[in-house]
């Protein structure tokens, strides 16, 4: 559907592009905001708790839980002979992922048998109780442990190929090898995962859960009890936070939950507790990147070749297209005449990763800007003169094919990054900064602009679609419900602003409701940064078809032309006279017209061939730029964020003050997995970064001293999106490579800017100080 309508319509002055507050901001300042667990229970609702394998790979010789099943306060013991459906909860159809492990365990942590208790702590203490014979298997854990024992694939890897690199390389002028480590990441939401269900009659059942994909959670449910969709109702109001780590990963307690709760007729909850959560579910892939670069003395890029090897975990999960992406966003910003992309997603025995803000796209990106600064270092130029010389052009250049073929036709970054450039006075900051070093013996500092350029849309074109259902009632207040979760990102506001801004009235008669899959079915996950752009439209389409009805009703009773009837603020004019809004619905109603709609909504233009590595699977691109400062101390390691200037591309905003909040929290996000979050896994493949005194996110303290942030206001999205919007979820991510890139600014004045530091992420303080004393040493 076009939005052209929809902009002749919206007035200036209404809900849309406005500033308004979080639906939901006084209740999660005050605490009265309603998460699952704090929905009132049933009567009789019991609670379950995890009994997970203690090995990270090994056969199950035998299982007694005699003293599980007879422990205070146990009602039942399930294992994977109750579950009546499947034994599978596989995203991706692979049949790879066991509910409950039956004869094998490949993972520390795994699920084997479900307690279900009287009280939470009862489940949790007689969960501890089993006893489990094993016979122990090889494993590894990382990605280096993957290829030395020949780790299968957990799915088909993916090429990308363009110009003929394999003979382009050979002829540059100058060539550069290398290999970089970078780290996964932990999500780290402040709800954990948590899933209510209350059964029904016949094969009816109600779950609460935390979740980004309703429909997901609806279909696995089905899946495990044998059932029918219809019969399986999924609920999420909002989540404590989301970042791509509730699309799959809700799924194993909501299902677990459903199987207790039709076993027992009873309500089952599932609240793990944070550290079962951090060793069960899935976190940002791990990458190994091995590249070969070839260039000329002026800088511009002539070929690149790259393997990115992905730590996946032991079963496919989302692990496929996360990979994909990460190929999708390896060139960053910049035009790469001759490339050679390869993916190799390993299976390793740790949890299954899986979905993270960026999905792949930062692993690539982080890829494609050390890239940049190698050939920086080789040529001895400031890396932001190599970023320009290698942008992407304008159409008509030659140079806005990317790697898989798609052309980039709303190129901005230049734009973007000299207008930053300008205002965060970088040219004369770096001159001081190397000055400063001249003369610092154990303070450095480092500083650098780094570009952002991300793709909008799933890349499984089938997900690029969405539903809405909006009512109006009789007294002129709207009703709400669409596809979309709100997990603290400012969805449900900016879609309510969509329908109130339609009809031109004021927000506040606009209903936000529980997503439920019983009111809008088929819907795709949060995710992918398209939120807004799918679930926005689709509430328009509804909207838009109940306003023309208003529209054809109020001409048939004032015998007026369509022109003549304009809805101005909370009132409509009709021909001489001005009617209430609800004056209006009020007499459409009982001329019986129809006051309710779905809408639908599927992204136009996109294709996409994975076999070929051909197509357009993003329907634009979202820029962004970021000028990050900072000092180390060089005997330590430790270092500060003195200063980040951001400008942020989102298009025509729909919300300002929300997208600015969201780029600061993704930036945030990004400076964290990218310099203190840091997962481990010991020799007996347990995870040791399982709570917060072991995994360390960024405190207000460590955000930079000195923090601008800006959108663009002058940017407006080519393509017809809502309101000519672009996606703010996931692109600001990236901005915190700007960190990680001054950091190695910093590092390399050791030896005077001659050598790459080649810092991998995250750039811990040790790893800081590892690098120090290496070029020291040099």
């Amino acid at each position: 559907m076009d939005t052209t309508t929809f902009e002749a319509k919206h007035t200036i002055n209404g809900p849309m592009h406005t500033s308004l507050r979080h639906d939901s901001a006084h209740k999660h300042v005050t605490g009265t905001a309603e998460y699952i667990d704090d929905i009132p229970e049933p009567a009789g609702t019991l609670h379950a708790a995890l009994g997970m394998a203690d090995r990270a790979h090994a056969e199950i010789l035998s299982i007694d839980l005699t003293a599980v099943r007879a422990a205070p306060g146990v009602v039942d013991v399930i294992t994977a002979a109750d579950i009546p459906g499947i034994n599978d909860v596989a995203s991706t159809g692979q049949h790879d992922e066991p509910l409950l492990a039956t004869d094998k365990v490949e993972f520390h942590g795994q699920p084997i048998f479900v307690v279900i208790g009287e009280t939470r702590e009862h489940a949790r203490r007689a969960a501890r109780l089993a006893k489990i014979e094993y016979r122990d298997l090889p494993h590894w854990t990382d990605i280096d442990s993957a290829l030395a024992n020949d780790a299968p694939l957990v799915v088909k890897p993916m090429t990308l190929k363009r110009g003929e690199p394999e003979t382009e390389i050979e002829k540059a002028p100058l060539r550069v090898q290398g290999q970089m480590y970078i780290g996964g990441q932990e999500h780290f939401y402040l709800e954990s995962q948590i899933a209510m269900a209350i059964p029904g009659e016949d094969e009816d059942i109600l779950v609460w859960s935390s979740t980004q994909h309703p429909s997901e959670v609806q279909h696995m449910v089905a899946h495990v009890l044998g059932c029918a969709n219809n019969a399986v109702e999924v609920k999420t109001r909002r989540m404590g936070g989301g970042f791509g780590g509730k699309e799959t990963q809700g799924n194993l307690f909501a299902c677990l939950a459903a199987v207790a709760a039709k076993k027992l007729n009873r309500a089952v909850k599932f609240r793990p507790d944070r550290d079962e959560d951090m060793a069960v579910t899935g976190k940002r892939h791990d990458f190994r990147v091995d590249y070969d670069l070839a260039f000329d003395e002026e800088g511009r890029i002539h070929a690149v070749d790259a393997t990115f090897a992905a730590r996946c975990g032991f079963s496919a999960d989302l692990s496929g297209p996360v990979t994909d992406r990460a190929l999708f966003h390896a060139d960053s910003s910049y035009f790469y005449p001759h490339v050679h992309l390869t993916s190799k997603p390993l299976k390793t025995h740790t949890c299954s990763n899986t979905a993270f803000r960026g999905f792949g796209g930062p692993q690539g990106m982080v890829g494609g800007e050390r890239f940049i600064e190698e050939i920086a270092y080789v040529v001895g130029k400031d890396p932001l003169d190599i970023r320009k010389l290698n942008f992407y052009g304008q159409p008509g250049s030659g140079r806005t094919l990317t790697p898989y073929h798609q052309e980039v036709e709303d190129n901005i970054i230049l734009k973007l990054v000299e207008e930053l450039e300008a205002s965060s006075d970088y040219r004369a900051r770096r001159q001081a900064i190397i000055e400063f070093n001249e003369n610092s013996p154990v303070i450095r500092k480092g500083i650098a602009l780094t570009p952002v350029k991300f793709g909008i849309s799933f890349t499984m074109t089938a997900y690029n679609q969405a539903g809405a259902l909006v009512h109006i009632y009789q007294d002129g207040s709207i009703h709400l419900n669409h596809g979309g979760t709100e997990m603290g990102q400012g969805l449900y506001t900016k879609v309510a602003q969509v329908v109130a801004d339609t009809f031109n009235v004021d927000i506040d008669r606009v209903k936000i409701t529980a997503t439920t899959t019983g009111k809008v079915p088929n819907t795709s996950a949060t995710a992918a940064s398209s939120g807004s752009d799918l679930n926005g439209m689709a509430a328009y389409d509804a909207a838009r078809q109940i306003k023309e009805r208003l529209i054809d009703f109020a001409c048939r009773q004032w015998k007026v032309e369509k022109e003549q009837v304009e809805f101005l603020a909370n009132r409509v004019r009709v021909g001489e006279d001005e009617v209430p809004f609800d004056t209006l619905v009020r007499a459409a109603y009982y001329d019986r017209v129809q006051l309710s709609a779905a809408g639908f909504y599927k992204t136009p233009k996109i294709h996409w061939d994975r076999a070929a590595g051909k197509g357009r699977p993003f329907y634009y691109f979202a820029y962004g730029a970021a000028c990050s400062e900072v000092s180390i101390d060089t005997l330590t390691g430790e270092y500060l964020v003195d200063r980040t200037d951001i400008l942020h591309d989102v298009g025509k905003s729909l919300n300002p003050a929300i997208d600015i909040g969201q780029v600061e929290g993704a930036f945030v996000q990004g400076m964290g997995w990218l310099t203190t979050e840091e997962l481990w896994w010991d020799t007996k493949g347990r995870l040791r970064t399982h709570a917060p005194s072991t995994y360390k996110i960024p405190l207000a303290s460590d955000r930079p001293k000195i923090f601008n942030v800006k959108l663009a206001e002058w940017s407006e999205n080519k393509e017809a999106t809502i309101g000519r919007s672009k996606a703010v979820g996931e692109p600001p991510f990236m901005l915190g490579i700007s960190v990680l890139e001054a950091l190695s600014m910093a590092v390399a004045s050791i030896a005077d800017y001659t050598v790459c530091p080649r810092l991998d992420a995250p750039a811990t303080p040790e790893r800081v100080l590892m690098a120090v004393e290496r070029l020291k040493a040099m």
